[in-house]
């Protein structure tokens, strides 16, 4: 029988437990299932303890940092507290989903990605009676998967900040998310170009005048997407410009939606995302639903130990993740 959320003992050991996070802890102590008609439906069980505790994280009336600290219990809370906060600020303006096919979570640090090999062409051909059927070959990559190690350093006495509003010192911690999100994408657009070790960089389209981007080079760009769709494309701050300047981009219909709203006119239906992590003069056009694996080993993860033992000082704010090419032909790079 499940444990009331107001009886579940909290320790810092929660977070040790292998391929489990806290809340998943919490959760198979305390189901949520539990709760279905009544008052606290739809809270899950960390919210139920921050309840418990009487802790108010959000809005005008939250509480300060110290009302964590009150108990050696309520303590254990905290570094949830600050991975929620800084996965918040990952998700915030984040198009490593408007990129990414699929997600892998892993829970070693080793990890090959597949590769699809047909034997024919990838149409699929009349096969007469009798005769073998084509195949497509399914096996492991070469090489691994290179997983990166990103976060930050978050340094601040329990002195300094046990009086702060924990509203506002949520907006810190998803400001620090906002930076290790930007990482991310930094090292996707990386495997985008070059490759993830399996000799795999994205193929070039070059533009015949350099410097000048023309409505007949997207489209030749577009056209060479077939038989995968072109549906994303990462532009940088320096080639942005010239995209928005096209006469076709400067649609009156259009250009009233991007004023109004910041939407960006789609060529080709393909969704134009912003980023300074896009070399320059170069545009990264993508099929996002072939092209990308993202690789994560584990969550977002805080130094729960210093954080409760020591009331924060020091604590890093990390995550692991790596990228892998799934189609090669999925990812193209125009050169402008």
């Amino acid at each position: 029988m499940a444990q009331r959320f107001d009886n579940v003992r909290l320790e810092k050991g929660m977070y040790h437990e292998a391929g489990r996070s806290f809340t998943q802890v919490l959760e198979k102590l305390d189901p949520s299932e539990q709760y279905r008609g009544t008052a606290l439906e739809g809270l899950d069980a960390y919210q139920r303890q921050l309840k418990r505790f009487d802790i108010r994280v959000k809005g005008a009336g939250s509480d300060v940092v110290e009302k964590f600290f009150k108990t050696a219990q309520s303590a254990v809370l905290f570094p949830e507290y600050i991975a929620r906060a800084v996965k918040a600020g990952m998700e915030e303006a984040n198009v490593l989903p408007d990129i990414t096919a699929t997600e892998t979570v892993i829970d070693g640090m080793d990890y090959r990605s597949i590769l699809s090999v047909p034997e024919e062409e990838r149409e699929l051909k009349q096969v007469a009676e009798g005769a073998s059927i084509p195949q497509t070959t399914v096996r492991t990559r070469d090489n691994l998967v290179k997983l990166h190690k990103r976060g930050r350093m978050l340094v601040a006495s329990y002195e300094a900040i046990r009086f702060q509003k924990l509203d506002l010192f949520s907006v810190t911690l998803r400001q620090i998310g906002a930076q290790i999100g930007r990482m991310l994408l930094e090292d996707a657009v990386d495997v985008i170009v070059n490759g993830d070790g399996n000799g795999n960089p994205a193929k070039v389209s070059s533009v015949a005048q350099a410097g000048k981007l023309t409505y007949e080079d997207l489209v030749a760009f577009w056209n060479d997407f077939e038989p995968y769709q072109l549906n994303a494309l990462l532009v940088g701050t320096d080639t942005l410009p010239k995209l928005l300047d096209l006469r076709q981009m400067r649609d009156p219909e259009a250009g009233l939606d991007f004023h109004g709203t910041g939407r960006m006119v789609t060529p080709m239906g393909a969704k134009v995302l912003r980023s300074s992590a896009v070399p320059a003069g170069k545009i990264l056009g993508l099929d996002k639903n072939y092209a990308l694996e993202m690789v994560k080993a584990g969550d977002v993860m805080v130094e729960y130990d210093k954080i409760i033992d020591r009331q924060l000082e020091r604590a890093a704010i990390t995550t692991i993740s790596g990228y892998a090419k799934i189609f090669e032909d999925a990812s193209r790079v125009l050169t402008v």
